[in-house]
C-alpha cells in the first residue's frame, strides 16, 4: 500500500477508523511522518474554508502499532477571520498515541517582508549516498522514501558533526505533493545525534513542530528536497534538534524542531 493509497483507506471512513501496514512500520511502532501525515488530512477535512497550514504542533503520546486499528479525529478549537486552531488526535484501543494542533492561517498585508535563508551547498542528489533499505536493519517505512546523505555522517557512524542531512523524496513517483507528503518526507530522517553514536539504539521524537513557509513554491512530484539539520544540545537520553527544508533551487518551505528520546 502506497502513500496515496493509505490516505486513501482513511479518507473513504467517515468514522476516521484505519490501519497502517506493517511495510510503513518503524520498530514497534508506526512511522510517525505517516501517522501526523493522515491526522493532518483529518484536521484539514474538518475546516469549513481552506486556509493554509502554518504550523502544526505534535506530541508522540505513545507507539501506534502497525496493523491494528487506528481512530482519527478532529476539532475545531477556534476559527477567526484569518486563523483556524484545530487539533487532531489518533486513538489506539482506546489510547491517545498522538495529538496534533495546527495553525491555518490566510496571507494578511504587513509591511515587513525578511526573505528565507539560503540552502547550504551540498553535492547534487545522484553523488550523495543513499541510506538503503535493509530488512530488519533499517525501519521498515524507508523502502517508501529515499534518503540521501550530502551533510554530515549516516547513523551509527560516530560522525560528530553538529549538523546532518540531505536529498529527500518518495521512491515511487506520487501523482501529486502537497502538504501531506512534506509532512512525511520531513519526519523520515533520524535524529540528527544518531550519527554520534557508533552502535545501533533505539530512538523516536517525543515532541515535533513543523511550521510552513509561504508563498510556497510549485514543487513537482519526484523533486528531490533538501534537509538539513543541527542539534542544539544533547545530554542525559534528550537531543534537541532544528531543521529547515529547501526546493531543490534553493528556497525556503519549512522549519523543523524536535525533541528526541535516545535509549542507548
Amino acid at each position: 500500500m502506497e502513500f496515496v493509497e493509505t490516505r486513501a483507506s482513511f479518507a473513504e471512513t467517515d468514522d476516521g477508523k484505519a490501519e497502517i501496514a506493517a511495510f510503513w512500520g518503524q520498530g514497534r511502532a508506526s512511522f510517525g511522518g505517516l501517522l501526523v501525515a493522515l491526522i493532518f488530512d483529518r484536521m484539514k477535512g474538518a475546516m469549513h474554508e481552506v486556509r493554509n497550514v502554518r504550523s502544526l504542533m505534535v506530541s508522540f503520546v505513545g507507539p501506534a502499532a502497525p496493523e491494528q486499528p487506528l481512530t482519527l479525529s478532529a476539532e475545531i478549537l477556534r476559527e477567526g477571520n484569518a486563523v483556524t486552531q484545530v487539533e487532531g488526535r489518533a486513538t489506539q484501543n482506546g489510547k491517545t498515541v498522538a495529538v496534533v494542533i495546527g495553525s491555518f492561517g490566510q496571507a494578511r498585508d504587513s509591511e515587513v517582508t525578511v526573505h528565507g535563508l539560503d540552502a547550504p551547498n551540498v553535492v547534487a542528489p545522484e553523488s550523495a549516498p543513499e541510506l538503503p533499505f535493509i530488512p530488519n536493519v533499517t525501519p521498515e517505512f524507508t523502502q517508501h522514501i529515499e534518503l540521501r546523505f550530502a551533510i554530515g555522517g549516516m547513523p551509527m557512524s560516530g560522525n560528530e558533526s553538529r549538523e546532518m542531512g540531505g536529498w529527500m523524496r518518495f521512491r515511487k513517483t506520487q501523482d501529486q505533493f502537497d502538504d501531506a507528503h512534506l509532512i512525511a518526507l520531513v519526519d523520515a530522517w533520524p535524529p540528527a545525534i544518531l550519527p554520534r553514536m557508533k552502535q545501533p539504539a533505539p530512538a523516536s521524537s517525543l515532541s515535533w513542530t513543523l511550521e510552513f513557509v509561504y508563498p510556497r513554491p510549485s514543487i513537482a512530484p519526484g523533486e528531490y528536497l533538501l534537509y538539513q539539520a543541527s542539534i542544539d544540545q544533547a545530554r542525559d537520553g534528550y537531543g534537541h534538534i532544528h531543521a529547515r527544508i529547501w526546493t531543490h533551487t534553493g528556497e525556503l518551505i519549512a522549519l523543523s524542531r524536535q525533541t528526541v528520546v535516545v535509549f542507548g
